[in-house]
C-alpha cells in the first residue's frame, strides 16, 4: 500500500511538472511568436515593442500589454495599445490563428504630416471587442517608399486577411490638424460602433449609434465654429477588396466596375456654426456606389496635388487637378443618392429643402422654400438631365487658360456636359412690388451633338408674370385692365440628317387674354457642316440652305379688342369705329401689295378681316414657287420686300 501510495504522489508530482513545464512551453511559444512579429517590424526599420506577456493555458488566454509601434519607413503612423486579451487562442496552421474573442484597450493610431497637405490626424479607440477571429499570425511588410497610396493598400490588405463575426467599439474618435492649410482643426466621436459578419474584405453591415463633430474652421478676418450629431449611420455590405484593386497599379486596364457600398444611409444630423447658422437634414442615403480601377486613381490625383498648399495653384496645375478628377469622378458610378429634409436657418431667415436627388444621371432639388430679398421664393423641382460631374469638370478645366477669353466652341461644350434642364412649380417676388411671378413650367431639352452644336431642340415655358408699368410697351396692356400675362410657349427644331431638311416645330405661343399663335418653318438643303462654331464655316454653309414652306396661324383671344379699346380711347371714337379704322389701315397699302404679287392682295383682305372681327384664326400659308436661297432672301426682304413675296404662293383666310 505504501508504494502503491509512493507511486500515486510520483505520478501526480510528474503529470503537475509535465503541465507546469508544458505551459511554461507554451508561454515561452507565445512569447516567441510575440516577438518574431515584433522583429519583423524593427527588421524593415520600424520600431516595436511590448511590457508583459502572460499565456494561461487551461483557457488558452493570450494577454500582452504596452504595445507601440511606428513602422518602418513611416515616421507618420504610431500604433499604441494598452493591451490584448485573447481568450481561446489557438494556431491554425504555420501561418494563422483563431480566438474565440479579442479584447483591446487603449488603442491609439497617431498620423503625422498625412499626404501633400500636411494633415495630422489621430484615433483613439478605448476599447475594441472581436468576436470569432481568425487571422495571419504575422502582418505583412509595411511599404517602405511613404506613400500614402500604399499605405492604404497596406492597411485594406491587412483588413481583407481577417475574419471575425462581430467587432464592436463603445466609441471612436478622429481628431485632425491641417495647420496652416485651409481645413481647420477638430474631431468627431462615433459611438456605438458595429460591424458584423467581416470575411475576405467583405462585411455584411456596419453602424453606428451616433456622431458627434466639433471642428474648429480657418476664415480670414475671423475664426468660426462648427458643432453637430449625426444619428443612425448605417452600412450594408461593404467590399474592401473593390478598393484594394483600384489601388493597384496592376489593374489599370481593368474597366469593370467593382461594387463598394450596397448601402449607406444616416440621419438626423445637425449642423450648427458660432456665426448663427444652422443646418438641419432628416437623412442622407446612397445605393450602389462602384469603382471602376481603370479610371479611379487615387494615386495620380493625390501627384496632381500641389505640395505647397500656403500657395494657390497655378492655372496649369488647376487645369491638371480639374482633369484628374474628372477622370476620378468617371471611375466611381453612384446608383442612386438622397439627401431628404434640409433647413438651413441663417439670422436673415430659414430655408427648407425637401429633397435633393440624383438617379441614372438625373440630378434634382425638390421642394425649395426659402426667404429672397423681396420675398419668400418656392420651387417645386429643379432637375439637369444626363448630368455628369466628370463631364462638368472637363468643361470647366478647359474654360480656364489665364489671359484668354474662352473660344466659342469651349462656350458651347456645356451642351455636352447636360442634355437639358427643367423647372417647376416657381412662385417668386416680382422685383420691389407685392406681386408675383410664377412658373408653371420651364424645360430646356438638346440632343443630337454634331461637334458641340445640338442639331434637335425643345422648349417649353408655362408662366405667369405681372404686367410691368415701368415698360412703356406695355401700358397698353394695363390701360384695358391686363394686369398679367399668361404665357405657354412651345418650341421645337430638329435638323434630319437623311434629307438635310430643317423644322421649326412645334412652335406655339399662347399669352391669355391676347391670342395664340403658331408657326412651322421648314428649311431645305441644311447642309451638316453649317452646324459649327466657326463663323466663317457657318456663313459659307448658310449660302446653301434653301427657305421651304411657312405656315402661320393667330387666334384671337381678345388682343383684337384691346388693340381697338386703346385706339378708341387715343382717338375717342367707338370701339366699333377704331377697329373699322385700324382694318382701313391694313387695306390702304393692297392695291400696291397685290401688284407685285396678287396672293398678297388676299392676305391682305384676310388680316383686314381679322382685325374687323374680333374671335377669328387668321391663317396664312407661304411656299416657295422655285428654290429661293435663304441668304439671299432675306436680304432681299430688307431692300424689296414686295420682290422677296413675289417669290412665295401665298395663301390666307380667316373663320371663328
Amino acid at each position: 500500500m505504501k508504494r502503491i501510495l509512493i507511486g500515486l504522489i510520483a505520478v501526480v508530482a510528474l503529470t503537475a511538472a509535465g503541465w507546469f513545464g508544458f505551459s511554461l512551453y507554451a508561454k515561452h511559444r507565445a512569447t516567441a511568436e510575440i516577438e518574431a512579429a515584433f522583429e519583423q517590424i524593427r527588421a524593415s526599420g520600424g520600431k516595436a515593442s511590448h511590457g508583459k506577456v502572460e499565456f494561461d493555458l487551461m483557457s488558452r488566454t493570450l494577454t500582452i500589454d504596452d504595445i507601440a509601434v511606428t513602422p518602418g519607413s513611416q515616421p507618420q503612423a504610431q500604433v499604441k495599445i494598452a493591451g490584448i486579451k485573447g481568450t481561446g487562442v489557438r494556431q491554425i496552421d504555420d501561418t494563422r490563428f483563431s480566438a474565440d474573442s479579442i479584447d483591446i484597450t487603449g488603442l491609439d493610431i497617431a498620423l503625422d504630416q498625412v499626404g501633400p497637405a500636411k494633415v495630422k490626424a489621430s484615433y483613439k479607440v478605448p476599447q475594441l471587442m472581436l468576436r470569432d477571429y481568425a487571422g495571419p499570425l504575422h502582418t505583412g511588410a509595411a511599404p517602405a517608399n511613404g506613400s500614402l497610396i500604399e499605405l492604404y493598400r497596406y492597411v485594406l490588405g491587412q483588413y481583407a486577411s481577417v475574419k471575425a463575426s462581430s467587432l464592436t467599439a463603445p466609441t471612436l474618435t478622429l481628431s485632425f490638424d491641417s495647420g496652416s492649410g485651409p481645413g481647420g482643426s477638430g474631431d468627431v466621436t462615433y459611438s456605438g460602433l458595429a460591424i458584423q459578419n467581416l470575411k475576405h474584405g467583405k462585411i455584411d453591415a456596419m453602424k453606428a449609434d451616433r456622431a458627434v463633430i466639433s471642428i474648429d474652421v480657418k476664415q480670414k478676418g475671423k475664426q468660426d465654429k462648427l458643432t453637430g450629431e449625426l444619428s443612425n449611420i448605417i452600412v450594408n455590405d461593404f467590399d474592401a477588396t473593390a478598393i484594394i484593386d483600384a489601388l493597384d497599379p496592376k489593374t489599370s486596364s481593368d474597366e469593370t466596375y467593382h461594387r463598394v457600398y450596397r448601402q449607406i444611409s444616416a440621419g438626423p444630423y445637425a449642423l450648427k456654426s458660432a456665426q448663427g447658422m444652422r443646418v438641419d437634414i432628416d437623412g442622407f442615403a446612397m445605393e450602389d456606389i462602384d469603382v471602376q480601377p481603370s479610371k479611379f486613381r487615387l494615386a495620380e490625383l493625390f501627384a496632381a496635388l500641389p505640395q505647397d498648399q500656403s500657395a494657390p495653384p497655378t492655372p496649369a496645375q488647376a487645369r491638371e487637378i480639374m482633369e484628374k478628377l474628372a477622370g476620378f469622378y468617371e471611375g466611381l458610378r453612384i446608383g442612386k443618392a438622397e439627401v431628404s429634409k434640409i433647413s438651413v436657418g441663417t439670422p436673415q431667415g430659414t430655408g427648407k429643402v425637401n429633397a435633393i436627388r440624383y438617379r441614372e444621371g438625373e440630378f434634382a432639388i425638390e421642394g425649395v422654400d426659402t426667404p429672397a430679398p423681396q420675398g419668400q421664393f418656392k420651387m417645386e423641382r429643379f432637375a439637369l438631365k444626363s448630368f455628369s460631374a466628370a463631364n462638368l469638370m472637363r468643361w470647366t478645366a478647359g474654360l480656364a487658360t489665364p489671359g484668354r477669353a474662352p473660344s466659342p466652341d469651349q462656350m458651347l461644350g456645356l451642351f455636352g456636359v447636360l442634355a437639358g434642364a427643367e423647372i417647376k412649380g416657381v412662385t417668386a417676388p416680382y422685383k420691389t412690388t407685392k406681386k408675383l411671378v410664377t412658373i408653371d413650367t420651364l424645360s430646356l431639352d438638346w440632343g443630337q451633338l454634331i461637334g458641340s452644336i445640338p442639331s434637335q431642340a425643345h422648349v417649353v415655358a408655362k408662366f405667369v408674370t405681372p404686367t410691368d408699368p415701368s415698360d412703356p410697351k406695355q401700358l397698353p396692356l394695363l390701360a384695358v385692365g391686363i394686369d398679367k400675362l399668361t404665357i405657354d410657349l412651345d418650341l421645337g427644331a430638329a435638323w434630319t440628317e437623311s434629307s438635310n431638311g430643317f423644322a421649326l416645330t412645334p412652335a406655339t405661343l399662347d399669352i391669355g387674354g391676347i391670342g395664340k399663335a403658331q408657326l412651322r418653318v421648314t428649311l431645305d438643303n441644311v447642309p451638316r457642316e453649317v452646324f459649327s462654331s466657326d463663323p466663317a464655316q457657318l456663313m459659307g454653309q448658310a449660302a446653301r440652305i434653301e427657305a421651304g414652306a411657312l405656315e402661320f396661324s393667330l387666334r384671337d383671344n381678345g388682343g383684337v379688342e384691346a388693340a381697338a379699346t386703346q385706339y378708341a380711347r387715343g382717338k375717342n371714337v367707338s370701339r366699333d369705329a377704331a377697329r373699322q379704322a385700324l382694318a382701313d389701315s391694313v387695306r390702304v397699302h393692297r392695291e400696291e401689295i397685290a401688284a407685285a404679287n396678287p396672293d398678297a392682295g388676299a392676305a391682305v383682305d384676310a388680316i383686314a378681316s381679322f382685325v374687323e372681327t374680333p374671335g377669328q384664326t387668321l391663317s396664312i400659308k407661304l411656299s416657295p414657287r422655285a428654290k429661293a436661297p435663304l441668304m439671299q432672301l432675306m436680304q432681299l426682304l430688307q431692300t424689296d420686300p414686295q420682290s422677296a413675296l413675289a417669290q412665295f404662293r401665298i395663301e390666307a383666310s380667316t373663320g371663328l
